[in-house]
């Protein structure tokens, strides 16, 4: 057996050895998470697998071979047909193959000497199985997108960031990370899209047959962070709200008609302008920026529920309205302590804690969407209303922690403090540590 196929073959072995002739009701917990944890490492190696194979077939049906290349004496116009047939996949898909496996193939010099791949770091790990060949696209389409743009240094150090922080991070997960990585390594092209998308926006009204006012928007950053805090700030009060009613789910509004309401209620109160009949308060907008990138105009700033970065110039601009708060950090984060003066955490408290945990700090959800929790309880514990005691998290991961076993830690003080979660021992057994917080989702070369 070769050298490629002995992981994958232990991998498909590992996971027959769990499975073995069980039915997979009939697994108990642990090895229903190892038999998963097996079947998808098989699944990344065999993705690498792939990646090279087809590689290998675009290679040896490049135009130049013409009617002798291999796609075209199986019949197809080209090697993305052939694969894709072959796969049964989209014409994406083998797409998406055969630029992976070019950037992780080694290459070869005219002189016939082998050169380390385009992407070594990614090669490496896609090979070992500790990516899978969708979080290797993203990356290479990302470095190769910025190429000419960024310094060659930064590339390489970005890279081996992306390989490091993708284990463990899902799809839409692992995007935000490589869309901050990208911000990172090409400012300029913040602005560029930032331009393009706010040419873009547009609100299109029409009254359909039955009488409906149908609306359908889409905005740039700068002008979807109002929106969507006030939206999110209203589903999430309703939703409280509804917990504590005894009317039948099916008289409850669904969430897509609370955020209709919300924007209802929202113009309603703009054309009477009566402040009293607000029905939310507190909906506010962080934008957040380094102090040096501020004064010097470089980097890029971040708006809390959003997952594109913006300009320096848009949070300026963004800084000088109504309703906006900036955040300048420096390179001392400031502590907020109030000990046990308080119970319930402070607005500016929660402010920090946002700035720290980036939302939930367990699943990522919108800092809309969370609440302030003491890690030692204020009755029984006795513990202290103060950052070092506290971490935002939504209400389902705040339930999956308490019900099952899990523990938290914080490392370091103030907003610039990690998140750690301790699993319980039936999850894994050596209790390793998992990041938390915005530290797990932010890019930092």
């Amino acid at each position: 057996m070769t050298d490629h196929l002995a992981p994958l073959a232990a991998a498909v072995d590992s996971a027959r050895g769990v499975w073995g002739e069980q039915a997979i009701e009939s697994l108990p917990p642990g090895a229903l998470m190892k038999l998963m944890e097996g079947l998808s490492e098989a699944q990344r190696l065999l993705d690498a697998g792939r990646a090279r194979v087809a590689a290998e077939i675009a290679r040896q049906s490049r135009p130049e071979l013409g009617p002798a290349g291999l796609a075209k004496t199986q019949g197809f116009r080209n090697p993305t047909a052939l694969i894709a047939s072959v796969t049964g996949s989209g014409s994406g898909e083998a797409s998406r193959l055969v630029k992976v496996g070019e950037a992780t193939a080694p290459r070869m010099t005219l002189s016939g000497q082998q050169k380390p791949a385009r992407h070594p770091f990614v090669a490496e790990a896609l090979a070992a199985g500790r990516i899978g060949s969708p979080a290797a696209s993203a990356i290479v389409t990302m470095l190769d997108r910025v190429a000419l743009r960024a310094d060659p240094t930064a590339i390489a150090e970005a890279e081996r960031t992306l390989v490091e922080k993708a284990p463990g991070l899902g799809a839409d997960q692992f995007a935000k990370l490589v869309t901050r990585a990208e911000a990172f390594l090409d400012p300029a092209g913040v602005t560029r899209r930032e331009d393009e998308l706010r040419a873009d926006r547009a609100t299109h009204m029409y009254e359909d047959r039955h009488g409906m006012l149908v609306v359908n928007s889409k905005f740039d950053p700068e002008h979807a962070a109002p929106v969507k805090a006030y939206i999110d700030t209203y589903v999430t009060a309703q939703l409280a709200a509804q917990r504590d009613e005894n009317a039948p789910d099916a008289a409850r509004p669904t969430i897509p008609q609370m955020q209709a309401d919300a924007l209802t209620l929202l113009a309603a109160h703009a054309l009477g302008c009566a402040s009293s009949d607000l029905p939310v308060q507190g909906a506010t907008v962080v934008v957040r920026i380094d102090h040096a990138d501020l004064v010097n105009e470089t980097g890029y700033a971040a708006i809390d529920g959003l997952t594109q970065p913006v300009s320096v110039a848009t949070a300026r601009r963004m800084a000088g309205g109504g309703g906006i708060i900036s955040c300048v950090l420096g390179s001392e984060s400031e502590i907020l302590d109030w000990g046990r003066r308080k119970r319930l955490f402070t607005e500016p408290q929660k402010l920090a804690l946002v700035e720290r945990d980036g939302g939930c700090a367990m699943c990522g959800a919108p800092p809309s969407h969370t609440k302030a929790h003491h890690l030692r309880w204020w009755a029984r514990d006795a513990g202290p209303t103060d950052l070092s005691n506290g971490v935002l998290l939504c209400e389902s991961c705040h339930h999956r922690i308490h019900d099952n076993g899990w523990d938290i830690r914080i490392a370091g003080a103030g907003t610039r403090a990690k998140v750690w979660f301790l699993p319980p021992a039936h999850v894994d057994a050596a209790r390793t540590p998992r990041l938390g917080g915005r530290a797990r989702f932010d890019y930092a070369a």
